[in-house]
């Protein structure tokens, strides 16, 4: 079917929808979804000729001079809104253009468009499953919120100690609605924590599959009267929220994962090797991208089980990738999951920048260090230095001051946005450096 006769069906789906109202959607650069929203009658006009906004009032954007930009939708991407019934909406996600018809170099999808390019290039899709885990609190009677878990449940728990089980049935029904293959949930290991996770993708939908899961799960926690949150710390002493990815590669001609090797002692090819080499040796840089925020920090601390040490294993839950163990018969299962990322960043330049490390350890020939099978949080500091294992940034200023240095970030997220990201991410770690917290009025203010 040629993209006309598909654009034809989707704005003939909308009729027979009964659609009234089309939201456009797109995100800025810190993955904050935003949406212009049109009448239906405009809906054959922003296929054709896209639609007109300001681009100079988005975070990482235009400047004032040169804020003209439109949107175009990707029918692929349609959907109804589920939880939006008296006036039935659809949402599409956007690519953003300049007047003069180029992409926007500045667009996340638009740089997670230009990977996957590279990947195809090499005869390669990259596949991805992301895990992202949220909480659920309750709303105080003013109407503002504070972290008091929603259930008092833990890994795995169920009613009546899971109070959500509603909530994330709910959450399931409307992602389903929305085309999402969902393949489990459960209660997380914290109180008020759950995870609901859906099927693996190629990345461009797998980035978008995850915008649709948080829209998702906000919306319906709202109609329970409840918050949900994917800040990746919201509570001390508790674990805090991930976004472990299952990543793997897939030959375009084949239809095969290139990650298998039934001859390697943990099923992996050659080629998956130097992926997992490459994301190791750049991950520091990417945690900016793909930890992005001052919390997303409090998270990575050992102890809660989130990943801090740059190794990889197989049985070791403490390495920073992890390959899940082989089953029979289950080859194109043969993936590495990344640990690190939380579900504050933005998918779709996390996606990029993966990916874009994981195929530089392919097209210079990493070779990934020796795997790590014990705990290494056990591990001293001589122990890890022996080893040579080093820690992901401590901080979102350190992990500024390695994005700063690398080439390939600079690289895959283009000149434009890897600029006025670092400029934000200073921003924002300069603003939290001169706050005045509740820790230190209570350890300081009748101390001196």
């Amino acid at each position: 079917m040629t993209s006309e006769h598909t654009d034809l069906a989707i704005i003939s789906r909308a009729k027979d929808d009964n659609v009234k109202l089309v939201q456009l959607q797109f995100t800025d650069i810190n993955g904050n979804i935003k949406a212009v929203t049109i009448p239906v009658e405009r809906f054959p006009e922003s296929i054709e000729k896209g639609i007109w906004f300001d681009g100079s009032s988005i975070e990482g954007f235009t400047r004032i001079c040169e804020s003209d930009m439109y949107l175009k939708p990707d029918t692929s991407t349609y959907s109804l809104l589920p939880w939006e019934t008296e006036e039935p909406t659809a949402r599409l996600f956007c690519d953003v253009y300049m007047p003069d018809g180029s992409p926007f170099e500045g667009d996340p999808r638009y740089i997670l468009k230009r990977a996957i390019k590279n990947a195809r290039a090499m005869n390669f899709e990259y596949n991805v499953g992301p895990e992202l885990e949220f909480f659920l609190f309750k709303p105080k009677n003013n109407g503002q919120v504070e972290p008091t878990p929603h259930d008092v449940g833990s890994y795995f728990d169920f009613s009546p100690r899971d109070l959500a089980g509603n909530v994330r049935r709910d959450i399931i029904f409307t992602l389903e609605k929305m085309g999402l293959n969902v393949e489990m949930s459960h209660h997380e290991v914290a109180p008020g924590q759950h995870e609901i996770d859906f099927k693996y993708a190629e990345a461009l939908k797998t980035a978008e599959n995850a915008l649709t899961f948080k829209q998702v799960v906000k919306s319906i926690a709202h109609q329970h009267d409840l918050y949900a949150t994917f800040m990746p710390k919201p509570i001390f002493g508790m674990c805090g929220s991930g976004m472990h990815c299952h990543q793997s590669l897939f030959d375009i001609t084949i239809k095969k994962n290139i990650f298998f090797d039934e001859k390697d002692e943990y099923k992996l090819s050659k080629v998956a090797r130097q992926f997992v080499a490459g994301q190791l040796q750049h991950v520091r840089a990417m945690s900016a991208i793909l930890s992005p925020t001052v919390n997303s920090y409090k998270r990575l601390v050992p102890g809660y089980e989130a990943p801090v040490y740059i190794c990889w294993g197989q049985k070791n839950r403490s390495a920073l990738i992890r390959i899940p163990r082989y089953s029979q018969g289950r080859e194109q299962s043969t993936r590495a999951e990344l640990r690190c990322p939380d579900p504050s960043n933005n998918p779709y330049l996390a996606l990029a920048v993966m990916l874009e490390a994981g195929l530089d350890g392919i097209k210079r020939g990493l070779v990934p260090p020796n795997p790590v099978e014990e705990n290494v949080y056990e591990f001293n500091k001589d122990e890890l230095a022996y080893r040579n294992i080093a820690t992901l940034p401590n901080s979102l200023g350190e992990a500024i001051e390695e994005l700063k240095k690398n080439k390939l970030m600079e690289t895959a997220l283009g000149s434009h946005t890897y600029h006025v990201y670092i400029h934000a991410k200073m921003a924002e770690w300069d603003e939290y450096q001169i706050q005045v917290t509740d820790w230190e009025h209570k350890k300081y203010f009748e101390t001196t």
